[in-house]
């Protein structure tokens, strides 16, 4: 039996923005950011209101077809509530289809604002299927949804009709190790960068990323003096390097270096894991260059705060 909410409630969301495969981890690994999307949604006596500020405010949609109020619907269907009408005001700092997890941001702020206006039934396990069922893969909504980093995997079944399960755990992170973003002022299609990856690989790349990967879990845990090799891949980077030239450009530039710098999730961000600052002559030309710097820290998970005294309507 679905309860309705009490018109009045209010939530407020903050949500990280993440940076998805550092690396080798395709699919797998993730890490959340300490760049945020604000969502607050208050619940109304009938109608959808929605509101849009910062990033994507010219583009994104004012209606039921906006990801957070998909998001945010899926997540009172699940959690037994309905509400008869919703104000929803997005405050939004994560740049839009860049490789750092705007959409899996959004789906994780709609599902959490849903679990806090219904009173906290969904544990995190839920939040995690729930939001990545709108990416196919849980390694962004992982990150933005336990914080930290995070392990994921993805179990489908083999009837081939039921849904995928998602999954994810958090692996802490060494204390000296922050994240360096170059942004590019042009969108990357996450479908679109997907389609230049063959369908088969040689058993070679796949070894060899599988080392790798399991090099980056413990670099980023215990060891970051390993950071640059643990980011090595071959599996995806290579392919998209025709499709994202300014982002190969700059991940080669940076690891010639010495920089542990990857391709983030599907681009074209070029993100940086260091214990030390980026030198500042390298973010000077990457500035001239038109590409935004943000320096950033690790990030914990998704807050929401629920006022405690919902007035009637």
């Amino acid at each position: 039996m679905t309860t309705e909410l009490e018109v009045g409630r209010r939530v407020r969301v903050r949500v990280p923005a993440s940076s998805a495969n550092l690396g080798p981890g395709f699919d797998t690994l993730g890490i959340a950011l300490s760049l945020y999307d604000v969502v607050e949604v208050e619940v109304i006596e009938d109608g959808l209101e929605v509101e849009i500020h910062g990033e994507g405010e010219e583009d994104l949609p004012r209606d039921a077809t906006h990801l957070v109020v998909k998001a945010l619907m899926s997540g009172l269907k699940a959690a037994g509530v309905s509400a008869p009408g919703l104000k929803v005001e997005c405050t939004n700092a994560i740049p839009q289809s860049r490789g750092l997890g705007s959409s899996a941001s959004a789906a994780v702020a709609g599902v959490a604002a849903a679990n806090g206006l219904a009173g906290f039934p969904l544990d995190d396990a839920q939040l995690v299927q729930l939001a990545s069922a709108f990416e196919g893969h849980p390694d962004n909504a992982g990150a933005s949804a336990l914080g930290n980093a995070v392990v994921s995997w993805t179990d489908i079944p083999v009837d081939g009709q039921s849904q995928p399960s998602y999954h994810a755990v958090t692996i802490p992170v060494h204390e000296s190790i922050r994240a360096t973003a170059l942004v590019p002022n042009f969108h990357a299609s996450t479908q679109a960068v997907r389609r230049v990856l063959p369908s088969h690989v040689t058993h070679v790349d796949a070894r060899f990323n599988v080392s790798r990967t399991a090099v980056m879990t413990t670099a980023i845990q215990r060891y970051p003096e390993l950071l640059w090799e643990g980011t090595r891949d071959r599996l995806h980077q290579p392919y998209r390097s025709d499709v994202l030239p300014v982002t190969a450009e700059w991940v080669n530039r940076l690891r010639n270096r010495g920089y542990a710098a990857y391709l983030s999730g599907a681009g074209p961000t070029i993100m940086v894991l260091s214990t030390e600052p980026v030198d500042a002559a390298v973010l000077d030309d990457a500035r001239s260059a038109g590409l935004r710097v943000l320096e950033l820290e690790v990030a914990g998970p998704v807050q929401v705060e629920v006022d405690p005294s919902p007035t009637s309507g």
